[in-house]
């Protein structure tokens, strides 16, 4: 698999990095206005560092998962953010785009429900940090 990042051209300055919030709207209003199904969102605050949120959704298939991923990749560039990794795109049965500060996944649904990353993810791990082995 190819991951990918966008460098700014020699003699270009380089764009700033958009906050969460945007880069989540941005991510949000893509995948609606391109028909993706069952969007969720999940906060990552106090789960783990390495986003602040991440977004799953379904495309009904290979094509349209591919489809997703480009209109969401080009919104996040037009927008001015620089930094975006993509992975699973040649085979697009689920493709991660890491936007930094948001993550999306987009899936297939047999792909998505077989990962089930929404039950994962939605842990409460505060629960868990008193528990006692």
């Amino acid at each position: 698999m190819q991951l990918t990042e966008d460098k700014p051209a020699s003699g270009s300055t380089p764009k700033k990095a958009l906050p969460a919030d945007q880069l989540l709207k941005i991510a949000l209003d893509t995948l609606n206005d391109n028909k993706a199904e069952e969007i969720a969102t999940i906060e990552l605050s106090g789960k783990t560092s390495i986003a602040d949120y991440m977004v799953i959704a379904n495309g009904r298939s290979q094509r349209q998962v591919g489809a997703l991923a480009n209109y969401l990749t080009e919104a996040i560039k037009k927008a001015g953010h620089t930094y975006c990794q993509v992975e699973g795109l040649p085979q697009a049965d689920w493709v991660l785009i890491d936007a930094g500060d948001v993550i999306i996944h987009v899936f297939r649904p047999e792909v998505r429900s077989f990962y089930n990353l929404e039950k994962m993810w939605s842990v409460d791990l505060s629960d868990n940090e008193t528990a006692q082995p």
